[in-house]
C-alpha cells in the first residue's frame, strides 16, 4: 500500500480504508475562498457494495491499494464459482459468484474478460462490452413491417429477455450489450 494525498485520487482508483477496499466513484477538490482546500470522494466499497461520502483535507495522506487488472480467458462454471484463467501463465483462478454478479450469464466458453485482484484475490471482472448471441424465442415475424421505432420481446439462447426490432426472428444472431442487455445489431457472422 502507498500512501498519496487524497487531492491527488481520481475516479477508478482503489483505495483501503478501515482494511476495506473502495473503488473511486467520483473525486472532486473543492477550494472555499476562506478555509482549507478540501477533497470530497464518493466511494463504493467493494466487498458489498455500500456507498459511502468521504471528505478530506487536500493535504491528508490517504492509502492506494494497488489493483492488477490482467486479461483472464473464461474455461467453465462449477459449484465452487467461475474458473478463469491467466493466458500468460496459464495458472487458474476461481471467482465466485458474489464477485461475478448478474454479468455471468453472458459468459461464454473462451471468452476475454478483465479480470481485477488485489493481494491475488479476484475483486472485480469486466466483460466485453458486447456479446453475439442467438434469439431462441420472440413472436412471428409479420410481413410488411418496416424497422421503425417500436420494439418486441426476445428471449436470447442465455436465457435473458431483451427488445428487438420487428425483423429479427427466432435463429437470428445478434449482437447484445452487457452493461444494459440492449440489442446493438444483428450478428455479422
Amino acid at each position: 500500500m502507498v500512501k498519496v494525498i487524497a487531492s491527488s485520487l481520481r475516479k477508478g482508483n482503489v483505495v483501503d480504508i478501515d482494511d476495506k477496499l473502495y473503488v473511486v466513484l467520483t473525486a472532486e477538490n473543492i477550494h472555499p475562498g476562506k478555509g482549507t482546500p478540501v477533497t470530497q470522494l464518493d466511494m463504493r466499497r467493494i466487498s458489498d457494495g455500500v456507498k459511502i461520502s468521504e471528505r478530506y483535507r487536500t493535504t491528508e495522506q490517504v492509502e492506494r491499494a494497488f489493483v492488477e487488472d490482467r486479461p483472464h480467458t473464461f474455461l467453465y462454471e462449477d459449484s465452487d464459482g467461475y474458473t478463469f484463467m491467466n493466458p500468460e501463465n496459464f495458472d487458474q483462478v476461481i471467482v465466485t459468484k458474489d464477485v461475478m454478479g448478474d454479468s455471468a450469464v453472458y459468459l461464454q466458453e473462451g471468452m476475454e474478460c478483465m479480470l481485477s485482484t488485489h493481494n491475488g484475490v479476484p475483486i472485480a471482472i469486466e466483460l466485453p462490452a458486447r456479446v453475439t448471441l442467438e434469439i431462441v424465442d420472440t413472436e412471428p415475424t409479420v410481413k410488411g413491417q418496416t424497422a421503425s421505432s417500436s420494439y418486441k420481446p426476445a428471449k436470447l439462447s442465455n436465457g435473458v429477455r431483451t427488445m428487438v426490432p420487428p425483423h429479427i426472428s427466432a435463429g437470428t444472431r445478434v449482437v447484445i450489450m452487457t452493461a444494459d442487455n440492449s440489442y446493438v445489431e444483428r450478428a455479422k457472422d
